[in-house]
Parts: C-alpha cells; structure tokens; sequence
C-alpha cells in the first residue's frame, strides 16, 4: 500500500496576527494569539516525523493552483480582491478570517496541495493520502473568505482534477466539528457531487447545517447534514458512520471519497464540545478505507481543516495516517485511556435520535443515488 502526504513549510507562514481566540485586540480584549495558527499542524509533522512514519509515505510536492483553477469555484473579484491584500500588508478575507502579507501564494500552494494528492490517488501512483495544509478551506464560499479559511480547498481540487480525469461521482465525508457550508455550497446543486457533513449542531456557521439543506435542482438529495448535540463521543460517531455515512456511500457508488479532515471534535479541543479521541478517528478511518475498498478501488484523500489543541491534535492525525498507511508505529497515545474513560463516550438516547433523523434522509436520497 502506497500513502501521499503532502506538507510545506509555508503553510506554517500564513500569517493570522494576535487574537484573543479569534476577535482582534482592543483596550477591552487583550492581544493573545489566534486560534488558527502554526502550533497544531507544526506539532502533527513533528510527531509524524518523531514516530518515523513521515520517511515511508511517498511524499506529494504541492505546486500552487492557477487564479483560473481558483475561478473553477471562486469569483474573480473576490481572488483579486485577496490578491491585492496579501500583496500589501494583508486584512481580512470576511468577519474574523484574518490573513498577512504573502498569504495569497500559500492559500494558492495549499489548494495545489490538496489537488496534487487527489491527482496522485486517481492517477493511481498513490492508494490514498493525506494533504497537511494550512489554511484551511471548507467554510470558504464562492465571493467571501469565512471561519479562517481563504479558497475552498476540496472544491478546487475536485473541479480542477474532475476536469483532467473525468470522473464522475465524488463524495465527501466531512468530519470537522464545524459545518462544512462551503463545501456544500460548491456542489449544493451538482449530483455529481454527494457532500456529508457531521458537525456539532449550530456551532458554526450558526445559520447553517441543518437537516432540510437537501441541495436543489438536480442535486437535491446529494447534501446531507448531520447536525449532532454537543457531547457526542466514539459511540455517536460510530452510530453516524454505520447509520448515515456507509449506507450513503453504498448507495452512491463514489469514484473517489474525501474527507475534509478537521479534529476539533476531539475531547481536547478549544473550539468544539464534542469527545472523540485518537482512536475514534482511527475507526472512522478504517470504515472509510472499506467503503473505498467495496466502492472505488480504495480510492481515498483527506485535506486538513481545522482542530485547535496544540497538544492533541498530532496523536489523531498520527492515528489517521497509521490507519491508511497500514504501518504502526512505536507511539502511544498518552490522552487515550483518560478520553475513552469519559462519562458518556456511548451513544446516548437523545444522540440516537438526532442521528435517526438523519438516517431518514439516506432513505428519502435512495431514489436518487441508484
């Protein structure tokens, strides 16, 4: 089994000021540092390199995406507009996505990045792979930057690699803790696409993620939403995956599935109140290698989005790229026997009955995904 990991060092450069969380400084907010910086994606790479799996994964280069790639999905107006900032002194892509000088270039390199990866694993040099960029994309939408991220990463790279392989279905499974609305609203009205989102319910975007937003047009029944209640460990994520995820996937019978790869609903996270840990990603991994296995000749890409603990985050991206790598290393996970030992890890009553109400939107798209 071959496994791309894609990495660069200026991913760590964009640049996103001194914030306390995420609100600038004022004389009633002291200067603190922003919620999306280097630390956690810096940290992963570390470990990745300390456990010594980075030296037996095939390294994917990143080569910067076009302005016209980014036009795939994104208005002209609004890639200038973050063209001529970056190329000053930087600003802000929307409320709250704050961007430096240069960053630009790096938003360009981490699109590359996720579409060189996908263009590896459909080329077939590569059996799945895992690009570590920075910043993040699946809350950009098509005129405004949003939630830290500049360009639809994953949209990007579906369209540009859609264009030179042809293919025809793509899924993504989004499991970041945050609502993946730009990624939906790429494809909200395209079949070709089925976009799944499980999140924590009216987290962020708060006015967005809900059951009802089924897609339209053509692609009505191809966006499904899994809105959970905060609190949600292993048990709930695992009733999602075997209730909403798999079914879907079997039922749409992807060529490639991508995972927009966030790991801020882990018990450790500033930014999300949900309870997964190393190893509920681990499982959520290999339930999706199968379904590439069953589906699309184990084709299967993850592009990272967010997680904000400094100190977890490694260890679920460890356990993510043991999985698809097949190799495990000499690291253990120190967080793991406290996370799992938490009250309410199992599916709860409540838990099982927000994700029924996904479920019936599986049966209601069945039609449609024959």
């Amino acid at each position: 089994m071959a496994t791309g990991w894609n990495f660069h060092e200026l991913y760590l450069w964009h640049e996103t000021g001194n914030a306390a969380q995420f609100f600038q400084p004022s004389l009633t907010i002291e200067p603190g540092e922003h919620a999306e910086n280097a630390a956690t994606k810096r940290r992963f790479r570390n470990l990745m390199e300390v456990s010594g799996l980075t030296e037996r994964l095939s390294k994917v280069a990143s080569v910067a995406v076009s302005e016209d790639d980014l036009a795939l999905f994104h208005d002209r107006d609004y890639i200038r507009r973050i063209k001529t900032l970056s190329d000053e002194r930087g600003g802000d892509a929307s409320y709250l996505t704050p961007f430096g000088h240069g960053s630009y270039e790096i938003a360009c390199l981490a699109a590359g990045g996720t579409a060189a990866v996908m263009d590896a694993v459909l080329s077939g040099d590569i059996d799945n792979g895992y690009a570590l960029v920075r910043p993040p994309g699946h809350h950009a939408e098509r005129a405004q930057g949003l939630g830290f991220c500049l360009f639809g990463n994953v949209p990007v790279a579906i369209l540009k690699n859609r264009a030179k392989h042809g293919f025809e279905r793509v899924a993504t499974v989004d499991w970041d803790v945050h609502h993946g609305n730009g990624t939906q609203a790429a494809f909200y009205a395209d079949p070709s696409v089925l976009t799944i989102s499980i999140h924590q319910d009216g987290l962020y975007p708060p006015d967005s993620g809900f059951h009802k937003e089924r897609g339209e047009g053509k692609g009505e029944g191809y966006n499904i939403n899994v809105p959970l209640p905060a609190g949600c460990g292993h048990g709930a994520y695992m009733s999602v995956f075997e209730r909403v995820v798999l079914p879907a996937l079997t039922r749409y019978k992807p060529d490639l599935i991508v995972v927009p790869s966030g790991f801020d609903a882990s018990a450790a996270d500033p930014l999300g109140r949900m309870m997964l840990h190393s190893g509920s990603y681990r499982e959520m991994t290999r339930l999706l290698m199968q379904a590439a296995d069953n589906l699309c000749g184990g084709r299967l890409m993850m592009s990272h989005e967010g997680g904000y603990s400094a100190a977890y985050v490694p260890y679920c991206g460890l356990a993510v790229m043991e999985q698809l790598s097949g190799i495990r290393t000499d690291i253990d996970d120190p967080f793991l026997p406290v996370f799992e030992a938490y009250a309410g890890q199992p599916l709860q009553p409540h838990q099982a009955a927000a994700i029924a109400r996904a479920e019936e939107l599986v049966a209601v798209s069945d039609s449609g995904c024959e």
